[in-house]
């Protein structure tokens, strides 16, 4: 029976590896980049009803104890309170249009009473790439406009840090509430805040993102194409194998000889055969003489 190729270790080998990357591509790739896109829909929509909106009060966009998700993110609110500057945490290796920076986050007492942080922009490294001085926080009561931020998360999940290296001043690995109330030793509420241009205790304003909708649909849908090809490929290939003739076949039958090998064969018998003729001429010489 010719689907007895079908249990040959080649074949099964095949099999496996078309169907574990069609499976990936249908299960795990596509989905990945349309949950990528549908991120990136998300973001664009924040941002673009943030542009147009007014500020909400804070407690209205985000009531005690909730944080950020993708329906807040961006979205802009309107605080009142106090800096608190000595609670102040850098964050390092941060990149900002493509060059190195930190980032000051300043925690900020409402006039309501939680503490939120406050994202006050970038610096650019001095030339020992390390924090650079600048402008503290100013005091007293201040108002601020600032956008919904969700924390960031270190797989690592480090501590913030003061050593020499950092001046003694707290530094963290990501931009997070919960790293700087820890370091603080005091509750800040989850989520962050990023102030833009022309706010209280601004540095330089982080720049917005993109509002592009990205390559992440085209990309699911070619994942999804790769995993189909793969499937057709396999389906094509065992079709012609059930044929005579197949790959696997063992009694193939022989191969159409080419033009070229058909012309050297041909030059081959009439050379056989003009030797053939000279040795017969020679023979019979010979014997006349006689």
């Amino acid at each position: 029976m010719r689907l007895k190729f079908l249990l040959r270790p080649g074949w099964l080998a095949l099999t496996l590896v078309v169907f574990a990357f069609a499976i990936s591509c249908y299960v795990l790739l596509a989905p990945w980049q349309f949950s990528r896109d549908g991120e990136r829909v998300a973001q664009n929509s924040a941002l673009q009803a943030s542009f147009t909106g007014q500020p909400k009060p804070l407690t209205q966009v985000l009531p005690a104890g909730v944080a950020p998700d993708r329906v807040t993110e961006w979205q802009l609110i309107t605080v009142t309170g106090t800096y608190l500057p000595r609670d102040e945490v850098v964050a390092r290796l941060r990149t900002v249009q493509g060059e190195s920076a930190y980032e000051v986050l300043t925690p900020f007492r409402t006039s309501d009473g939680p503490v939120v942080l406050m994202d006050r922009g970038y610096l650019r490294p001095d030339e020992r790439s390390r924090v650079p001085q600048y402008a503290a926080a100013p005091n007293g009561d201040v108002t601020i406009v600032a956008r919904v931020r969700a924390d960031e998360v270190d797989p690592k999940n480090r501590d913030a840090f003061a050593n020499e290296s950092t001046d003694n001043k707290p530094q963290s690995f990501v931009v997070s509430s919960q790293v700087v109330a820890k370091a603080a030793k005091t509750d800040i509420r989850p989520g962050y805040f990023q102030l833009d241009n022309n706010q209280p205790g601004v540095l330089s304003a982080l720049p917005l993102p993109q509002t592009d909708s990205g390559p992440f649909f085209s990309y699911a849908l070619q994942w999804i194409a790769f995993g189909t090809m793969a499937l057709l490929g396999w389906l094509y290939f065992t079709v012609r194998e059930l044929k005579p003739g197949g790959a696997l076949t063992t009694d193939r039958p022989e191969r159409r000889k080419s033009v070229a090998q058909l012309l050297a064969e041909d030059e081959a018998d009439e050379s056989t055969a003009r030797e053939q003729g000279t040795f017969t001429a020679a023979t019979a010489a010979t014997v006349a003489e006689r």
